[in-house]
């Protein structure tokens, strides 16, 4: 097939950018033609959200200007593709996707990262019932979305897979060359809260749980790496006021590669102590590292986790709750060599060619549809 993948790629930051870029290749693999499609910009430089990044001259897709969709649409036409993959996690995607489904002609399967936002505003249930409109097929990650599509139209195509693994990028340190660097000692049980920190994500819940855990293992470390999209300056007031200071270690800012390697090589475990989540790439990074994780009981994480074998379910989205998930943990941290193997497992179920092969002949069911 001729596809055309219209997604951020590389250099756009972010978990959505690295997972179409890994998808493109494995389609390729499978000896699909594949046409990316990439953003130039996705949000004016005056919000948040916005990171400034050097894009590729002949890049024309900036989401917040239609003008700009117009000179897209010409450039997918002379592709010629036979289908239009499209990667959408936010309401403000769905008017693009109207148009470009109706102006190119072809059919258009949804590549659904999330059918909610994380973060709601007035306009989405309009948003969602417009890309249902548009639709010829939707590929889902998890069985939470995949209900959230069925309450919303019964008669699709779609096809549920999964969040593909993460392999580490280049070479990984040592835990011990990592922790000297972090200034962690080698005997410390250390947690990870990698990635962007939103009020979803839930690390104040974790913060409020590092008392209860912290009169169980006084030398554990939590490290938090990742931008901050809230107050950093709430997070250090808290962390006073819980007096956990000596125990907490913030790394505001974007990681890179070479950055992460190194948490994830100091780390035993990674926490994910959210308030609510479809699927997450930190979890399937952590198990590209060969890390469990300890999640709460939310979205599509339970999913995504087996029980004692790659990692622990939190009993609800409490921080009491949480602090007795990483109890579980530190009475098992001297079998966390054994789970080694499960997550090796895990990741050989759960592989980018395995997605790829499903996905095209997904994609190859909807163009052959009258």
């Amino acid at each position: 097939m001729r596809i055309a993948f219209i997604s951020p790629f590389s250099p756009l930051k972010g978990g959505i950018a690295r997972f179409s870029g890994l998808l493109e290749e494995a389609l390729r693999k499978q000896g699909n033609d594949v046409f990316s499609v990439p953003f130039r910009a996705l949000y004016p430089n005056f919000t948040a959200k916005s990171v400034e990044v050097p894009v590729p001259d002949n890049v024309r897709l900036v989401l917040y200007n239609p003008l700009s969709w117009l000179g897209t649409i010409r450039h997918i036409k002379s592709l010629k593709p036979d289908i239009l993959l499209v990667a959408y996690w936010t309401g403000f995607l769905a008017p693009l996707f109207f148009v470009l489904h109706r102006m190119i002609g072809v059919r258009m399967v949804v590549l659904l990262h999330n059918f909610s936002s994380h973060e709601s505003f007035i306009w989405e249930p309009l948003m969602q019932k417009l890309l249902v409109a548009s639709a010829d097929g939707f590929l889902t990650l998890s069985d939470a979305v995949s209900r959230e599509v069925r309450a919303a139209i019964s008669n699709i195509p779609l096809l549920t897979l999964f969040h593909s693994v993460y392999e580490p990028e280049g070479e990984l340190p040592s835990a011990v060359d990592a922790r000297r660097e972090l200034n962690i000692d080698v005997h410390s049980p250390v947690l990870l809260f990698y990635g962007y920190v939103r009020h979803y994500k839930g690390l104040d819940t974790m913060l409020c749980a590092m008392p209860a855990i912290l009169e169980r293992e006084p030398a554990l470390r939590l490290v938090v790496a990742g931008q901050f999209y809230e107050d950093l300056l709430g997070f250090r007031t808290l962390i006073d006021q819980l007096g956990i200071g000596e125990n907490v270690d913030l790394y505001p800012g974007y990681v890179s590669a070479e950055r992460s390697a190194l948490f994830f090589a100091a780390a035993d475990a990674v926490v994910l102590p959210y308030r609510n989540a479809t699927q997450s790439g930190v979890v399937q990074l952590a198990y590209g590292y060969g890390l469990p994780v300890i999640v709460t009981p939310v979205g599509a994480l339970p999913e995504m986790v087996r029980p004692g074998q790659t990692g622990w379910i939190a009993r609800d989205t409490s921080s009491d709750g949480f602090a007795e998930a990483v109890g579980e943990f530190l009475d098992n941290r001297k079998g966390l060599s054994s789970m080694r193997s499960s997550i090796e497992a895990y990741r050989r179920d759960f592989s980018w060619e395995a997605f790829a092969a499903s996905a095209s002949s997904f994609l190859e069911t909807i163009v052959a549809r009258r």
